[in-house]
């Protein structure tokens, strides 16, 4: 695999400049408004009187004169007096004027100063207006030096070199992505020099390296972003125009990461006890896991406790100590008091309600199954209509593979509410009785009949001698005898090929003798017996 190309990467410092030049274009006009919608939306916390980006004050406005137009009014009449080369900032003053106290500058009234605003601040009304005259003056001062030839030729200077450093600082972080990307590709090929096309061990590789070029790109997005925003935010703070686009670009992401911060210190002692609980309750849970193992091994017997239970129980006993968990750390998880979080736990409980009684079903009918040992892993078993050896018991299957090598996936509940045969738990202890059913007529001796059965029997690999077969009548049909011969046996997976061997020893023993099998009809006597004769036993 070779190293990817790296040449569109290097056309990040033109992308970061065009981006740059896009945020100077649109970032004041857009930040200005958000901070008038934002001053707009809570009139009775006063509105900020800002020049060139600095707040000097605060004013309160009334109902007919809100706030937000009061403070854009002062602003106004002091850019007004800044761009008047004849007025001298030193000239303001203040005047007592009924209930307000008025700051003037040149003859004109520049603002009042109420007794709102007054009140607001907790000083009185006159020394209020004379602070205000002050911030007013420094703010023209600041505002002609702002805009001289030499001060703005300065600010380009520095915003240019501002640029520069980005465009390097760009340059630098590209080409130490991509050489940490080439140092791991160039491991990455020796590695795989090494593995065969088909092995795990190269696809494992193969994701490992997908993974870590996911991580490259996202630090190479993460770098550009960076310093794209404090690129922007530097050289729009070094112009009295973008300057206040630039105070507020800074606060969009300060204020957020401060309060992020301030909730993360806040919430550190929930999330100390959060990771008590955890560590608790993971260790807890290991020293579970280790009892039950111990038990499934055999290493600790525990009264009537069956070693197959002691998975599942481990599972019970690990979803109740979670749940306890989760109950006690609820109230400590962060935002969990919110509307939002609440809202979305009731959603969850509501939609695992509804969408999970199915599967609640089975996994109490799977518990219920393994507790109740109708049967295990290995077992010939017939379920409703199949019949085969269970491969897998889980919580809300039971897989069984048929006689037919057929692979049937049953739900558990479905089991709960029909009967199962478990063919290989007697068989275990040499309990299981494999039986078959003929007719025979009533002239044959019933003594010699269950003889040569018993004979068939015994004759028939599968068939235990002890406890020895017996035959039982079952049945004095219209025309025939009908013998039921049982045979006990220890071999439960293998039902059919004894079946079949103790079916071929009785049609070997009745021909032998001569004796007519009636079954499954009966018309009338033949002329001769129905009977294989026994030149003909072994013909081809």
């Amino acid at each position: 695999m070779a190293v990817s190309s790296t040449s569109g990467r290097r056309l990040g410092p033109i992308c970061g400049l065009l981006v740059l030049l896009f945020c100077l274009w649109l970032a004041p006009a857009a930040l200005a408004q958000a901070g008038a919608a934002a001053q707009a939306e809570a009139p009775e916390a006063g509105a900020a009187v800002e020049v060139d980006g600095r707040v000097l004050f605060h004013v309160r406005g009334i109902e007919a004169y809100p706030a937000p137009q009061r403070a854009d009014n002062i602003r106004r009449k002091i850019e007004a007096l800044a761009a008047d080369a004849a007025f001298r900032p030193g000239t303001l003053s203040t005047r007592p004027n009924a209930d307000v106290t008025e700051i003037i500058g040149d003859s004109r009234v520049v603002m009042a100063v109420t007794e709102a605003d007054a009140a607001a601040e907790d000083v009185p009304q006159g020394l209020l207006a004379r602070v205000y005259a002050d911030r007013i003056n420094r703010a023209i001062v600041e505002h002609r030096r702002g805009r001289t030839p030499q001060e703005l030729v300065a600010s380009m200077v520095r915003a240019g070199v501002a640029v520069a450093v980005a465009t390097i600082a760009f340059g630098a972080v590209l080409w130490l992505l991509d050489r940490g990307e080439a140092l791991v590709q160039r491991a990455f090929d020796q590695r795989v020099a090494v593995l065969t096309t088909a092995s795990r061990r190269m696809r494992r590789v193969a994701h490992l390296w997908r993974s870590l070029r996911g991580v490259l790109s996202v630090a190479r997005w993460v770098a550009v972003v960076v310093l794209l925003f404090f690129l922007a935010e530097y050289v729009l703070s070094q112009f009295p125009w973008t300057r206040g686009a630039g105070r507020r670009l800074a606060q969009a992401v300060a204020e957020p990461l401060s309060s992020f911060a301030d909730g993360f210190v806040a919430a550190i002692p929930n999330l100390l006890l959060l990771a008590l609980i955890f560590f608790v309750t993971r260790f807890g849970l290991s020293l579970a896991r280790l009892y039950f193992e111990a038990i499934e091994d055999g290493s600790i017997t525990v009264g009537r406790f069956e070693q197959e239970w002691a998975g599942p129980t481990y599972n019970l006993v690990r979803g109740a100590v979670v749940a306890m968990a989760l109950v006690i750390a609820y109230p400590l998880i962060p935002g969990s008091d919110t509307d939002a979080f609440k809202g979305l736990s009731i959603l969850a409980g509501v939609m695992l309600s509804l969408g999970s009684s199915a599967a609640v079903a089975n996994v109490v009918a799977g518990y219920m199954i393994l507790y109740r040992r109708a049967f295990r892993v290995g077992d010939r078993v017939r379920i409703g209509e199949v019949l085969g050896d269970v491969t897998d018991v889980r919580l809300m299957v039971t897989h069984v593979r048929t006689v037919k090598n057929e692979e049937v996936t049953i739900p558990n509940s479905s089991i709960l509410g029909s009967e199962v045969t478990n063919y290989s738990l007697p068989a275990r202890e040499g309990r299981l009785i494999l039986h078959t059913e003929i007719g025979i007529g009533y002239d044959a001796p019933w003594r010699l009949v269950e003889a040569l059965l018993i004979e068939a029997a015994r004759r028939t690999p599968g068939v235990l001698l002890d406890p020895p077969p017996f035959v039982l009548q079952k049945q004095l049909g219209d025309f025939a005898v009908i013998y039921e011969i049982n045979g006990y046996s220890d071999e439960a997976k293998f039902m059919a090929r004894v079946y079949t061997d103790l079916h071929r020893n009785i049609l070997d023993q009745f021909n032998e003798h001569g004796l007519q099998i009636m079954t499954p009809a009966y018309e009338g006597d033949p002329e001769q017996p129905k009977v294989v004769a026994k030149d003909r036993w072994f013909a081809p």
